[in-house]
């Protein structure tokens, strides 16, 4: 078990990879309003971009403001219908309730922007190698309704988009956020130009699970040794089923042991190890790699930009093995 063996070998200082630029893409300016004392951790876009931008490890990485998702390209993955009523303002309360925020036009926008940013880094890794979307990872939205905070599904939006273009033909998902990617699995799990691949806590959201091509589902308390075995095993499966034009990685901070919604018990370095082991198996294939953020919901805001903070630096490590 290589990966284990490097987990336990105690590598814990972060490196500077000078010879890189990564292209990182930020949607932070456009804020979702919620009520006083919702859940949902806004504030960590903004947070996220101005620690990166604050590092010297960062120095010379782009930070860029993506165009927004359109109609059309939302309507590639989602029911026209439903795409419109959202634009309009016309779901229902119970609707709103099942995704968890309020209506407004900022929602609107900010779900089309983040659909844009996963879009824009996938086009950017097609020429580059990888790229990375500061927010993204909505994996809840299905084709027909939202979900779980999840307007629309960024990663579906995009391979969907990429293959009516004929840029990609192929393509992969490995969602490595604690909650299952029950929407990614609803639009594109029975396709057979797409492999999506799903490793979570199985007793946690959602209830009801649409089968992914590939679903590992982890025992409440999976700590690192066994979760970092587990996706190895399963990103075997995920490779033996390529080859692919192009790989969406959802990272996901929520299986990090202090998160309110995880339920594993992965450490910072567990899961820093995690992103390495994603990266560097896809980056030795020579897949281009568009990195989403996913879900996070530590008390402490702080640790969630510390756990993404991780993963862009690994995104800016393999962008230096490009060069």
């Amino acid at each position: 078990m290589y990966w284990i063996d490097r987990l336990e070998s105690g590598i814990r200082r972060w490196q500077v990879y000078p010879e890189r630029r990564v292209k990182i893409y930020f949607t932070d300016r456009f804020v979702l309003p919620l009520p006083e004392g919702h859940r949902f951790p806004m504030s960590k876009y903004r947070r996220l971009r101005d620690r990166l931008i604050a590092s010297p490890v960062h120095f010379g990485d782009v930070f860029l403001e993506p165009p927004a998702a359109s109609d059309r390209e939302l309507k590639l993955a989602h029911d026209p219908e439903y795409v419109d009523r959202v634009v309009r303002g016309e779901l229902t309360a119970k609707e709103l309730q099942r995704i968890g925020f309020p209506w407004s036009p900022e929602m609107v926008e900010r779900s089309r922007r983040s659909s844009g940013a996963t879009l824009a880094a996938a086009r950017t890794a097609i020429g580059e190698g990888i790229a990375v979307n500061l927010a993204g990872g909505t994996h809840h939205a299905m084709r027909g309704t939202g979900e779980g905070y999840c307007v629309f599904n960024d990663a579906a939006v995009t391979i969907r988009t990429l293959m009516d273009q004929g840029l990609i033909a192929r393509a992969c998902v490995i969602d490595c956020d604690v909650h299952q990617g029950n929407g990614t699995a609803e639009i594109l799990g029975h396709q057979n130009d797409v492999f999506t691949f799903s490793i979570h806590c199985a007793k946690n959201f959602p209830s009801r699970k649409h089968p992914s091509h590939l679903d590992i589902d982890l025992d409440e308390g999976t700590g690192d040794m066994a979760y970092l075995a587990k996706l190895e095993q399963g990103l075997a499966e995920v490779m033996a089923s390529g080859p692919y034009d192009l790989a969406i990685y959802l990272a996901g901070a929520d299986p990090y042991a202090g998160d309110r919604l995880g339920r594993l018990t992965l450490s910072k370095e567990g899961l820093r190890m995690r992103d390495r082991l994603v990266l560097d198996i896809l980056m030795e294939r020579r897949i281009p790699i568009a990195v989403a953020m996913a879900g996070g919901y530590a008390p402490n805001v702080e640790d969630i930009v510390d756990i993404h903070a991780m993963t862009v630096l690994e995104s800016a490590r393999i962008a230096s093995l490009y060069c």
